[in-house]
């Protein structure tokens, strides 16, 4: 029972994490399995047939909502589901010993990809043209094997390509990635059947998540207007390197005089990347203020009258 509940409050915070940066479920949640003695392979698995019931709300979620681009969805979800079987596949085939550094090092190099892309400035541009499926199709294939093998990686590896083309908006961009996820989540859930057969499948362990998904949901759509993506985005980046470092270090056979000089930097690096956040966000927030009080009208202010009492006079009209 306590290790059901350790398990839904990994799917709470996998949800949270999600709801607030659009992207990181499989992410958070494949790290604590990993952390909490899930195998790699069982975790995966897990994750992605607990996805197929998140994926499918999101999904339904964005079309009502008209973020979906179905043109996108069709191009990158059928070589996503042929990569995540792949990957899925792939992973069932290795052992145990040696799929657990392999899992760590996609989910480290992912949480260090985090770090780096909340530490900047979050721009996105918007152009002119059409994704072609020349493009779409690699992106989708590769973004499925490393989502399946890594337990996650969909969401950052496809989204952040297609808000960089610039040439589909950012809430189109969130919402096809969304509803094609659903597509690879299923794909990579016949695989790990196929690899691994029922027994594969930790079926309460994926209740568990669904459960900590679904408590999670509301409040990650509360958390998002309060706690900036920015910094949030480079949290849980370090959060991920970190627990992912210890299995590396393990499997590297580090000695006890390296661990604590790699743990030092990647810290150091950490406490960097949130400093560099923390200004990114505090710019970008003096930007939106200068522009919010450049279109401002003006106020005419009467001879005699005091600058104050003149704001006053223009909020009563």
């Amino acid at each position: 029972m306590r290790k059901l509940l350790v398990l839904a409050l990994v799917g709470l915070a996998a949800q949270l994490v999600d709801g607030a940066l659009g992207m990181a479920y499989g992410l958070t949640s494949s790290t604590l399995l990993l952390f909490v003695g899930v195998a790699p392979a069982a975790a995966s698995a897990s994750v992605h047939l607990a996805e197929i019931g998140t994926t499918l709300a999101a999904g339904v979620a964005h079309w009502r909502f008209g973020n979906v681009d179905w043109r996108v969805v069709t191009r990158i979800a059928v070589p996503g589901a042929l990569g995540a079987f792949a990957g899925a596949t792939f992973l069932s085939a290795i052992s145990t010993k040696s799929a657990a550094p392999w899992m760590a090092g996609i989910l480290f190099a992912l949480g260090a990809y985090l770090l780096v892309r909340f530490a900047r400035p979050l721009r996105s541009r918007t152009g002119v043209g059409t994704l072609r499926g020349r493009f779409l199709g690699p992106l989708g294939l590769v973004a499925g094997f490393v989502d399946a093998t890594g337990g996650g990686g969909w969401g950052p590896v496809a989204t952040p390509a297609l808000l960089v083309s610039g040439r589909l908006a950012p809430r189109k961009v969130i919402g096809s990635v969304d509803t094609a996820e659903f597509v690879v989540a299923a794909a990579a859930s016949i695989g790990f059947l196929i690899g691994l057969g029922s027994e594969g499948f930790l079926l309460p362990t994926v209740a568990a998540l669904l459960v900590g998904g679904l408590i999670a949901a509301p409040i990650a759509a509360w958390l998002v207007r309060i706690v900036p993506a920015q910094l949030l985005g480079a949290a849980i980046g370090g959060v991920i390197v970190l627990s992912n470092a210890r299995t590396l270090l393990r499997a590297g056979d580090a000695g006890p005089a390296l661990t604590p000089a790699v743990y030092a930097v990647l810290v150091a690096g950490w406490v960097v990347a949130l400093a560099l956040a923390v200004r990114a966000l505090r710019r970008a927030r003096a930007a939106d203020a200068a522009l919010a009080e450049a279109d401002a009208p003006a106020v005419a202010v009467p001879a005699g009258v005091a600058p104050a009492e003149a704001r006053l006079a223009g909020a009563d009209r």
